[in-house]
């Protein structure tokens, strides 16, 4: 376990059907992305990929710890010693997306432009994050509610600033005047979090 090596020589011997993945049956596929998970798996269990949409200069695979701190040394260990393969890009971490965005996570569907945030400070850990986001229709005590709303969050600034800065979340309703509560437009979040980051290593 833990030895890239063996994971990158099992790419490099799948290389010419990875780059067909997309001329390949349904059946096909599964088989290769399920060999691909057990390669990865082999490496480092708990770790992720994902395969984006081919383009004219070729097709990027984005390696994931979901999040968990602990695995990402992996992350960047695996990255960092990735071959050059022609076609292939290769990036550690879920990327930021940006704002204005739809994700839909079990049966919630989250519109940024349509939620509010307020920073939590806390004394005792200035150098973490505490974030309360307000949404237009809450479930109290929704776990699946709650981690979709970390999932937005994670699409709007990425993975590791995420999951290395936002150390508390919590969620609301919306109160009749955001602004006058202290919330501001979601939207604003990715912008807010690099003055977080700014402010924070001074």
């Amino acid at each position: 376990m833990h030895d890239y090596n063996k994971f990158w020589q099992w790419f490099a011997d799948n290389n010419e059907s990875l780059t067909m993945l997309g001329d390949f049956d349904e059946e096909k596929q599964h088989q290769l992305l399920d060999a691909f998970q057990s390669s990865l798996d082999a490496y480092c269990e708990g770790l992720t990929f994902e395969i984006g949409e081919p383009t004219s200069t070729g097709r990027t695979i984005t390696f994931s710890a979901e999040g968990d701190l602990e695995l990402f040394q992996y992350v960047v260990d695996l990255t960092d010693n990735a071959p050059d393969i022609d076609w292939w890009e290769f990036v550690a971490f879920k990327q930021p997306k940006g704002t204005d965005l739809k994700v839909t996570f079990d049966k919630y569907r989250f519109e940024t432009k349509r939620m509010y945030f307020m920073q939590l400070e806390s004394e005792e850990e200035p150098d973490i994050l505490g974030v309360r986001v307000a949404l237009p229709d809450p479930v109290d005590d929704d776990d699946d509610q709650l981690v979709g709303v970390y999932v937005t969050l994670e699409a709007m600034i990425g993975e590791f600033d995420c999951a290395t800065i936002i150390g508390y979340l919590d969620t609301c309703a919306i109160p009749e005047e955001p602004n006058k509560a202290g919330f501001r437009p979601l939207d604003d979040f990715p912008e807010f979090v690099e003055w977080f980051k700014n402010n924070r290593e001074k």
